[in-house]
């Protein structure tokens, strides 16, 4: 799955690296920059992070909450998940 950010200059590609299934942390999260290198993020045009299994879903997990939080606090926003938005009650998000 690949998602542009920054307005194209931040393109993210999550998937299932075949070639290291034999390792935990099989999931990757490319990042490639299409910027002049005085703007990038990273040091280099093209970043990968491997996360294991258990890693991706907490940050996915971790996504979805935030969201629906910025949803919440959003002056025309309304949650997506209401399920979600349960779970947030009470929780101190601010880390």
């Amino acid at each position: 799955m690949k998602i542009e950010l920054l307005g194209g200059c931040l393109l993210v590609d999550i998937f299932f690296e075949e070639t290291d299934s034999e390792f935990d942390d099989n999931v990757c999260l490319r990042f490639t920059e299409h910027c002049s290198t005085d703007e990038w993020l990273f040091k280099a045009a093209e970043t990968n992070i491997f996360l294991t299994a258990i890693e991706a879903r907490q940050v996915a997990q971790t996504l979805l909450k935030i969201a629906e939080e910025s949803d919440l606090r959003s002056k025309d926003g309304e949650p997506v998940n209401p399920e979600i938005t349960d779970e947030l009650d009470g929780q101190d998000n601010t880390d």
